[in-house]
């Protein structure tokens, strides 16, 4: 026991002696996650949560225009601007517009639109109603005119924009099409001589779509966010780094001397690494608890969303402490091998970097290409971020994250095993 105290004393002094190192030890995580959430809040918002202002140039002046007008500003999504200065948009200057990058998107509805709509809803209208013996009435043109609603994007639109406000529009196409087929159908019906009081209320939307939470448990429903992925995988980031000041320590301690008059304390080598594991891991579940807080209530400050870290405490502890083991094994593993501060320090930055690249911690495994996302899985940072989002975002126990438990103890053991098998080596 002798060693174990006599250990973390002596790691306390050597991390609050220099209090410039400990106060940047704290405060540049803060820093970090704070900038991090601010630059990647857009980027993690979807495009649907985004409003764009829309040029819109109505060259058909009929009904379609009119319904697009109309659903267009009642999806909330658009702000259609069909005058400027006070003049009507014409498609030369919406395309300018655009094209100058003043605007994002414009819409072109091409003349006789409505017409091309309604004489194709006619033809399938006198089509079902040939076949149901009705009298065929609609008029339909003889000639079938090819047109296109005309969109044009800002050379500077990435794919996924594009993508996404195609697919709306479509959709908004698709509906307006429908809807004027369905009141085909209905004149047809009426004209047969169905009573004028019934409404002929036809519906297509027999089967709806509804979101649900995947949660067995009613937790609440926690929407992945800037702030939800930034601030756990940032703050696993900062934990990581605690080999920094382990490894240099470890150094210091073999060229001052300091660890040979700990080893001539009577007992076991294992009683001065778990002092040492003890103190730092305590260091790291601290410093994890305190970027917790900047999410919690720093970040909202900045007009950031609040981090939500649910209400199952003791499994956000267990893999805090976890991941504060692994980190603090790495750090023991680099102090060990490497021989000056130089080689400790820069190999145990740089593969933190590294380790954080491939496990999610920058970008989201889910959009890296698929190879990377099987590399990704190996990282020990990887681990810890699939257990915190189990617990705060899908509500799970310990159940949910002994996998990732698991995983970072047997890492943690593992590295402690080749460090004390490097320093045996060493001894001899």
């Amino acid at each position: 026991m002798l060693r174990l105290f006599s250990t973390i004393r002596k790691e306390y002094r050597l991390l609050f002696r220099d209090k410039m190192g400990l106060s940047l030890l704290f405060l540049m995580p803060v820093i970090l996650i704070t900038v991090m959430a601010l630059i990647q809040d857009a980027p993690f918002k979807d495009y649907q949560e985004l409003k764009f202002d829309i040029l819109t140039v109505d060259n058909d002046h009929g009904r379609l225009a009119r319904y697009i007008r109309e659903g267009l500003a009642h999806s909330g999504q658009f702000r259609v601007i069909d005058t400027l200065d006070g003049q009507a948009l014409t498609q030369e200057r919406a395309k300018e517009l655009v094209n100058k990058g003043d605007y994002k998107i414009s819409i072109i509805i091409p003349h006789g639109a409505t017409g091309a709509i309604v004489s194709n809803a006619n033809k399938i209208t006198n089509d079902l109603s040939r076949r149901m013996g009705l009298p065929v009435t609609a008029p339909v043109k003889l000639h079938d005119d090819s047109l296109n609603v005309v969109i044009y994007f800002d050379p500077a639109a990435k794919k996924a924009f594009k993508s996404a406000i195609h697919q709306a529009l479509d959709n908004f196409l698709t509906q307006v099409e429908t809807d004027l087929l369905i009141e085909r159908i209905q004149q047809q019906l009426k004209a047969k001589g169905a009573p004028e009081q019934d409404s002929l209320n036809i519906q297509l939307k027999a089967i709806g779509l509804q979101e649900q939470t995947t949660a067995a448990d009613a937790g609440p429903d926690v929407i992945s966010n800037s702030v939800q992925h930034n601030v756990p995988a940032w703050s696993i980031f900062a934990m990581f780094f605690i080999v920094i000041p382990i490894a240099g320590n470890m150094i210091r301690e073999r060229e001052d001397g300091s660890l040979l008059r700990m080893k001539l304390i009577p007992g076991s080598y294992l009683a001065i690494l778990a002092g040492k594991m003890l103190f730092f891991v305590s260091i790291c579940v601290v410093q994890f608890y305190l970027m917790m807080l900047v999410g919690v209530y720093l970040l909202p400050l900045l007009g950031l969303p609040r981090l939500e870290m649910g209400s199952l405490y003791l499994p956000t502890f267990v893999i805090a402490t976890c991941i504060g083991l692994a980190a603090t094994a790495y750090g023991i593993l680099i102090g060990t091998v490497f021989k000056t501060p130089n080689q400790a320090l820069n190999f145990g930055a740089i593969s933190i970097v590294i380790l954080s690249a491939i496990g999610g911690i920058w970008i989201p495994l889910e959009v890296m290409p698929r190879h990377m996302q099987t590399i990704g899985h190996l990282s020990p940072l990887s681990w810890g971020l699939d257990a915190i989002n189990n617990i705060y975002l899908r509500h799970g126990g310990m159940g949910s994250v002994w996998k990732q438990v698991g995983l970072l103890l047997a890492f943690a053991g593992a590295l402690l095993g080749i460090a004390a098998w490097a320093e045996k080596r060493r001894i001899n």
